[in-house]
């Protein structure tokens, strides 16, 4: 056998090698759409990105290969939603990825039929994302991330950290479904204890200027921020406002901690976004979001900024820093 021959054999027996399933995902990718509340630059700085790609990968799916992402962002804006959504579901993708409730909602007015996976809802059921968590029954499933009970939570943690503390303030999103019962539950704490709740709404940046503004004025002691995708989006200038007006701020989001807010305590997002990939997954090998129960949150992440703390003049008892996952200095 001539040398070019044995090439030319070589080279088929290694093509045979490779898994035929292996050509179709690289010639033909899987294509999924992403619909956030949000902005991009505020999910790829919070590492959200990789996490999804991690979890993908760690299932055998690489991102430019086996699947690709058609993105789309509101940037805040609830009123472009619907029209993303839409879009989404006229490129055919084969499941919807989407971050933050407006946006879990948008889809599922959007199509009946493509699967939706969520990263995180406050409260799947309430918001009619849901027949129960067990079984969803729709076309969407996921993740929940319990923010709703937590809320009683986050006027306790605000407590700790302002002791003295008689008004606080609560800033909602009116485009945000699962506020109002969260809302609620921090008036019910507050009035058991005494204290007095100042609720502001904010959907634009110009909004959370003035909001802050409000708070200053109506000598609001601390804040709390629901979580919210555009909310997580605008941390910095959250944060920014909270130190401007000297407002220790208590966020659901973790991460707001690092942005310098004072406290952060919730659900690891980042974990979501890798958990995602597993819904990904057992959908494209054919089970039905129907049948595929919302996962409660795995990990939670509690943040204490202690250079915030420092700055408003706060000491942070040894307590709650020994509870803290992570202490920023």
């Amino acid at each position: 056998m001539n040398k070019r021959r044995k090439l030319i054999v070589a080279l088929g027996a290694s093509a045979l090698a490779v898994p035929l399933g292996a050509f179709g995902q690289n010639a033909n990718p899987r294509r999924f759409g992403y619909l956030d509340y949000g902005s991009r630059q505020s999910t790829a700085d919070a590492g959200r990105f990789v996490a999804l790609a991690e979890g993908m990968r760690g299932l055998g799916y690489v991102e430019g290969k086996s699947y690709v992402l058609e993105e789309r962002y509101a940037e805040g804006d609830v009123t472009r939603l619907d029209a993303h959504a839409a879009e989404l579901v006229r490129l055919n993708v084969e499941i919807i990825l989407s971050s933050g409730t407006p946006a879990h909602q948008a889809a599922k007015r959007a199509t009946r039929a493509i699967p939706i996976v969520v990263f995180a809802d406050a409260d799947p059921v309430g918001n009619g994302l849901a027949a129960s968590l067990a079984r969803p029954g729709g076309n969407i499933t996921g993740m929940s991330s319990s923010a709703v009970d937590l809320a009683q939570k986050l006027f306790e943690l605000a407590i700790a950290a302002v002791p003295k503390l008689s008004r606080v303030a609560v800033l909602s999103n009116p485009s945000n479904s699962s506020h109002p019962p969260m809302l609620q539950d921090i008036r019910a704490a507050a009035k058991k204890s005494n204290r007095q709740v100042l609720a502001v709404n904010a959907r634009t940046a110009g909004d959370i200027e003035r909001a802050f503004a409000a708070m200053a004025r109506e000598k609001a002691g601390a804040v709390i921020i629901l979580i919210d995708g555009f909310f997580f989006s605008q941390r910095k200038q959250i944060g920014d406002l909270a130190m401007r007006h000297r407002l220790p701020s208590i966020a659901s989001n973790a991460g707001f901690a690092g942005a310098g807010g004072l406290i952060s305590y919730g659900a690891d997002f980042n974990d979501h976004y890798r958990r995602a990939a597993v819904f990904v997954d057992k959908i494209l090998k054919g089970a039905k979001p129907a049948d595929l129960p919302f996962e409660q949150p795995m990990r939670f992440s509690f943040e204490v900024n202690r250079k915030t703390a420092s700055a408003l003049g706060i000491k942070i008892s040894q307590e709650l820093l020994l509870r803290a996952d992570k202490v920023i200095e």
